[in-house]
């Protein structure tokens, strides 16, 4: 348990450049507090002791707006990052040198019993706000982006985002492990590919009309008890253009 916490205590310098000294990392890091509270907690549970282990935890809860159950199982070099509204399940596992921010959520789907909270492996990293749920499998250097919900297994060496979360491979990308913010994003990827399409088809419209703009003779289309000038009908332009000042600033403004 004493070598688990020393290596806490050392991960904080390598991972948070905030961090000046000693003192200020033991007294003032929500993350390392609540990791003694349960490192105690989790050793009295091992060796049967009832009540105590969870009212310590109970403790570094209101100590520490941390809530890890004393039966979770937390590897070496663990580092909760601020940390306030992170819960971590009875039967959650994370893996050594795992990086947690606030909000993160290690969490069960239902009244289920038995193992029925995420497994999380080595050098993972689960961003802000991050939500993994279920008895699921997350591999080795894996890194789940800010917001995301995690319902399925995500293989190692992959980027998790989204809502459900989706799986982006990063082969041969080493990123470091504070970058959580440089993560792909596919609806944006999919939105600018939807853009790229309907562009290219306005401007297929467009010459089109170009081409029978020459069209002397006006042709009547019946539609109900409307009657539209074929030749009037083929000089109406697009009534919202996609490269308009909103969409544009939205484009600019959202990462896309």
């Amino acid at each position: 348990m004493f070598s688990k916490l020393r290596t806490d205590f050392r991960i904080i310098f390598e991972r948070d450049p905030a961090a000046q000294n000693w003192l200020e990392v033991l007294f003032c890091y929500p993350g390392l507090q609540a990791l003694i509270f349960h490192r105690i907690a989790h050793w009295l549970r091992a060796i049967g002791i009832p009540f105590i282990p969870r009212f310590i935890s109970h403790i570094g809860r209101f100590l520490t707006g941390i809530e890890i159950h004393p039966g979770a199982v937390i590897g070496q070099g663990v580092f909760i990052d601020h940390g306030m509204g992170v819960v971590i399940g009875e039967t959650a596992i994370i893996g050594d040198y795992a990086l947690i921010y606030q909000g993160v959520t290690l969490g069960g789907t239902g009244k289920e019993t038995g193992k029925r909270h995420p497994t999380v492996g080595e050098n993972v990293v689960v961003g802000a706000g991050a939500k993994v749920l279920g008895n699921i499998q997350i591999g080795n250097n894996v890194r789940i982006g800010a917001g995301s919900v995690v319902l399925r297994d995500v293989p190692s060496d992959c980027t998790v985002v989204g809502i459900p979360g989706r799986i982006v491979y990063r082969s041969g990308v080493k990123v470091s492990p504070l970058e959580h913010n440089n993560l792909p994003d596919s609806e944006a990827q999919v939105i600018r590919t939807l853009v790229d399409r309907i562009e290219a088809l306005e401007e297929q419209l467009q010459e089109l009309q170009e081409t029978r703009s020459n069209i002397k003779t006006p042709v009547l289309v019946a539609a109900g008890n409307l009657v539209i000038e074929e030749e009037k009908l083929l000089k109406v332009a697009p009534s919202c253009h996609l490269k308009d000042k909103a969409i544009q600033e939205f484009f600019d403004g959202a990462g896309i």
